[in-house]
């Protein structure tokens, strides 16, 4: 289902500008759409670092015939063996227990997001290991469907706003300017920069 404040988001934007908006024209009928239980899109991002897509989602049906239902407790249930024979490395084996144990003792607050502000979210979400500002913020867009997040660091980001905007390398503070003419719709218009470089839409 569309985010709400897509449409809206769309047309600040080209409003705005022009590169954008021509962006935004080239791709009429695809839009962000929200990932799966938090739990579970958090531990796929952990599955998922630094290995391709197809071997992140040929561990993860692994992962999901041992443990069953991915939950915090069918996580921690399993021996560490039994999740290491699904390809996992022993880094990401602690990784995944060290979020279920978060989830669990309450350190991470599901409930409360919708009342937190995305740095919130974000220092609440870096305290498990294995868990970055990146993927945080993945996970701002993607699951929580924050409109204003600007993952910077995100090196497909910034290619696409080099090849759009300045056709030559540029520094992030010279994107963090860019990018602050898009705000409150950050996201959005991230969205459509990777969109650009990659028609398929991007799932973390």
């Amino acid at each position: 289902m569309k985010p709400d404040y897509w449409d809206r988001a769309k047309r600040a934007l080209a409003r705005k500008d022009p590169v954008m908006a021509a962006i935004i024209r080239s791709r009429p009928k695809v839009f962000l759409a929200r990932r799966g239980e938090p739990f579970v899109t958090l531990s796929r991002a952990i599955v998922g670092q630094q290995i391709s897509v197809k071997a992140a989602q040929s561990v993860w049906d692994k992962v999901c015939l041992c443990a069953g239902a991915v939950t915090p407790q069918s996580v921690l249930a399993r021996r560490r063996s039994e999740l290491r024979a699904c390809g996992l490395s022993e880094r990401k084996v602690e990784y995944i227990a060290d979020l279920a144990q978060h989830f669990l003792d309450g350190a991470i607050r599901v409930q409360r997001w919708p009342d937190m502000d995305d740095e919130a979210v974000i220092a609440e979400l870096t305290q498990v290991r294995g868990i970055g500002r990146w993927t945080a913020e993945m996970f701002l867009i993607f699951s929580l469907l924050r409109p204003d997040v600007f993952p910077l660091d995100d090196l497909g980001l910034q290619k696409a706003i080099r090849r759009a905007y300045f056709k030559k390398k540029v520094s992030l503070s010279t994107m963090a300017r860019l990018g602050n003419a898009w705000r409150p719709w950050r996201s959005v218009a991230t969205w459509y920069l990777w969109r650009s470089l990659d028609p398929l839409p991007v799932e973390y």
